[in-house]
């Protein structure tokens, strides 16, 4: 087994060592900023399992750290910065699928707000999961356009798609496929852990190329709310 130690362990002595580090023959705990083997097994797995979509160069970046969310929220376990022995443990079992719109249709995008995770399914099977950041549900005023952040709740389609780069009057979007008015789902480079878009479904951005080459227009979105 690998017997990397994290570079934050490193750094941190005995300080940095958190009571969930698994044993020396275990992998170790890793987190933001760490480079190693370690890392590159967890975003190979991560990759394997349809999370991560960035590069497998065992840097721990904010595209792993968002992958590592996603799985920890569909796996149940309480999102946190660092992979430790619960997402180990976790990798080594079989998913359970828990369709959001079990008769949507076998090509579909469920989005949970409850969970904020979005999920591809082809042939009725999961291929993509992806944290998201959506609608903060607060009324805003930006740049001289008020309105309500919320991300709209129901059965929708892929009505348009913007490849790139395009900036608006509410900030800049990556790779935009839109499925209700100006809503869109996008990359972006800010995708925190919490509801905090205008309205949008943020995801990281190399996720967000992945879901760009896959979802057409006229693609179903469904959208679920918190309960």
């Amino acid at each position: 087994m690998l017997a990397v130690v994290p570079a934050s362990a490193e750094r941190g002595g005995a300080a940095g060592r958190g009571a969930e580090e698994p044993a020396a023959d275990a992998p170790a705990v890793v987190r933001p900023g760490d480079r190693g083997e370690s890392v590159r097994l967890l975003q190979r797995r991560l990759h394997e399992a349809h999370y991560y979509y960035g590069k497998i160069n065992g840097v721990y970046d904010d595209q792993t750290k968002y992958a590592v969310w996603a799985f920890q929220k569909n796996r149940r376990l309480k999102p946190r910065e660092a992979a430790g022995s619960e997402v180990w443990r976790a990798l080594d079992k079989p998913a359970r699928v828990r369709p959001l719109v079990p008769d949507g249709g076998a090509d579909r995008v469920e989005i949970s707000l409850r969970d904020q995770l979005l999920t591809v399914y082809r042939h009725r099977r999961p291929v993509l999961y992806s944290h998201i950041s959506t609608g903060a549900e607060v009324a805003y005023c930006h740049n001289g356009h008020c309105g309500n952040a919320v991300t709209p709740v129901g059965d929708f389609r892929v009505n348009n798609r913007t490849p790139g780069w395009t900036t608006g009057r509410l900030g800049s979007m990556f790779n935009s496929l839109y499925f209700v008015g100006g809503i869109a789902m996008h990359g972006s480079t800010q995708v925190p852990l919490r509801p905090a878009s205008h309205g949008c479904v943020r995801l990281p951005l190399t996720t967000s190329k992945r879901l760009y080459e896959m979802i057409k227009v006229g693609e179903p979105v469904y959208v679920r709310g918190k309960f």
